[in-house]
């Protein structure tokens, strides 16, 4: 049985294809995508989706209708989140994704996408059995989920790198070069905010294992270790969260573009993403978190394929 699922955010959209074993029940995967669209480009500002981010996640789309084909894909799921839950014109979004994939995007809520990233972020790393935090920041939303094996709460905040960004990083004309002290304390702000309501309605008993999940998360762990290798599993200390974050934000657009970890359409965005991430750490007092590549998409195709023996490849 080979299955695939898309998530598209606000600012990437990712490809998973695996294959189940029948026999066996083992899963494995067979190909992973990611693009980054910025479906969400100023959804914030217009309550629309723009036609050159339509575009862009149409060519992506596109892309993947090629791998699916040559998978010889049997079952698909398209899901799409933050940027999408947001706007009234749906209608383009979901015929141009039909036209090219023969599927209807399914729109999912805050909480179904936080119980999803928790169903693959945990997988295949050594969190113990005690209780765990998957954060998973994403271009428009945030969520917190909490469980210890099986799911116990979770919600989702209206703060993500994209949002953020453009609300108080960007400059009139929507592009961030250097990045100034009102505008970090803007952001700072916003996700102390989000956090006072979020944290509130989760059951914090003890200090948990803290996940970090999302292109922000991956990407902070990919500069810190100056490559891309062996980000999966690894440990971010506060410190050097801080570190990483001081540097991004002490630099020039320039200078983030000069970062070979860093995808181009992530350099605009991710000094944001560094600072939901640092402020949640301090929120929490939260030594370390423990970054994963995994994320929605695994805990999506888990789902399609029903549960099944783990795997090395963490599905």
């Amino acid at each position: 049985m080979i299955v695939a699922a898309v998530d598209c955010g606000t600012n990437s959209i990712r490809l998973l294809v695996a294959e189940r074993d029948p026999r066996t029940g083992l899963v494995t995967e067979l190909a992973r995508r990611s693009r980054i669209v910025r479906l969400g480009q100023d959804v914030g500002r217009t309550g629309r989706l723009a036609p050159e981010a339509l575009g862009r996640t149409f060519a992506a789309c596109e892309e993947f209708a090629e791998v699916i084909d040559a998978l010889k894909v049997e079952q698909l799921a398209f899901v799409a989140t933050s940027a999408t839950r947001d706007v009234a014109d749906r209608a383009g979004f979901f015929a141009g994704v039909e036209r090219i994939l023969g599927v209807v995007p399914q729109v999912i809520s805050g909480d179904e996408e936080a119980r999803l990233s928790y169903a693959g972020a945990v997988r295949s790393l050594p969190t113990g059995s005690g209780p765990r935090l998957v954060l998973d920041i994403g271009g428009g939303s945030t969520e917190l989920v909490v469980g210890a094996g099986e799911v116990t709460a979770a919600v989702s905040l209206d703060i993500g790198s994209v949002r953020l960004t453009e609300r108080h990083l960007a400059d009139t004309e929507g592009s961030v070069d250097r990045i100034t002290d009102g505008g970090v304390a803007a952001v700072r702000r916003d996700v102390e905010t989000a956090l006072g309501e979020g944290l509130a309605r989760l059951p914090l008993e003890s200090r948990p294992v803290l996940v970090g999940v999302g292109g922000s998360v991956t990407t902070l762990a990919a500069i810190h270790r100056a490559t891309r290798q062996g980000v999966h599993g690894s440990r971010l200390g506060i410190d050097d969260v801080r570190a990483v974050s001081s540097h991004l934000l002490e630099g020039s657009r320039a200078d983030r573009a000069a970062i070979e970890v860093i995808e181009p359409g992530r350099v605009d965005v991710i000094s944001a993403g560094g600072l939901i991430l640092l402020t949640v750490m301090e929120r929490l007092g939260t030594p370390e978190v423990i970054v994963s590549t995994r994320g929605l998409l695994d805990g999506l195709v888990r789902r399609l394929v029903g549960r099944s023996v783990p795997t090395p490849s963490g599905l």
